[in-house]
């Protein structure tokens, strides 16, 4: 019999904080100085929110707080963020389906837009069979901009990627015995691809998709109380100014 498939997204899928400002986050509290990168990222947001950034672009400008850091720092920081700040930040509800999962034997697939650089622990601390992200690549000095080999993994990216690293059919429309999990209408793709969707505190475009499809809506408690006051929370992350409680 042929294994399943357990897909999750990693931000606000299975903690409600973007990763990328909440690592920020941990290691702008631990060197402040690296808040210097604002005077730069900041003057690119109207551009990006203007579409003259894409995405790509503009996750190569954010990760630039890390100019200058040697990669066994980097390192460390990961390990450290990854024993605090990570698991106190966790959906316990979303971790539960995880083992859920992995108990009725599916293969486990982390697929997620955020860099591979920390996705790679997370992926071991969760235990995950797989992982799939963003190729940043991590130096033996982190340059200003850090590069970022291959697509930005949004969208259907997450699907080729899958199929390019042989872990699901070429010609895979629909997988059997198989659950994803995403909070972002860009992982239609991702949640259309199993027999089983489930959402995320889906916005009103994913919550209409999702209604055509049956897929099924969990909405965990989160540190925060709506949209709004989630992009305060990330906006503190980016400036190093957030402080993650334990559950």
């Amino acid at each position: 019999m042929a294994r399943g498939y357990a897909l999750f997204d990693l931000d606000h899928t299975l903690l409600p904080f973007d990763t990328q400002a909440l690592f920020c986050n941990f290691v702008l509290r631990r060197e402040g100085w690296r808040r210097v990168y604002m005077l730069w990222f900041l003057p690119c947001l109207p551009l990006a929110a203007l579409r003259l950034l894409n995405l790509r672009s503009m996750k190569r400008v954010f990760a630039s707080y890390l100019w200058g850091m040697k990669r066994e720092t980097l390192d460390r920081h990961v390990r450290e963020f990854l024993e605090t700040d990570f698991p106190n930040a966790l959906y316990p509800a979303v971790v539960a389906e995880l083992e859920r999962n992995r108990k009725e034997g599916r293969l486990l697939i982390l697929n997620s837009a955020s860099p591979e650089f920390y996705l790679k622990g997370i992926s071991e601390k969760l235990g995950f069979d797989h992982f799939i992200g963003t190729d940043m690549k991590v130096e033996d000095t982190m340059p200003w901009l850090p590069r970022i080999d291959g697509p930005n993994n949004k969208h259907g990216e997450k699907i080729t990627a899958m199929i390019e690293r042989g872990l699901i059919p070429e010609d895979s429309v629909l997988l059997g015995d198989s659950w994803a999990y995403s909070d972002s209408s860009a992982d239609t793709p991702l949640l259309s691809i199993a027999e089983n969707g489930v959402m995320i505190h889906p916005g009103n475009r994913l919550a209409s998709e999702g209604l055509k499809h049956g897929w099924r809506t969990m909405t965990p408690q989160r540190p925060y109380a709506g949209k709004w006051s989630g992009r305060f929370a990330s906006a503190l992350q980016a400036l190093g100014l957030y402080e993650v409680k334990s559950p």
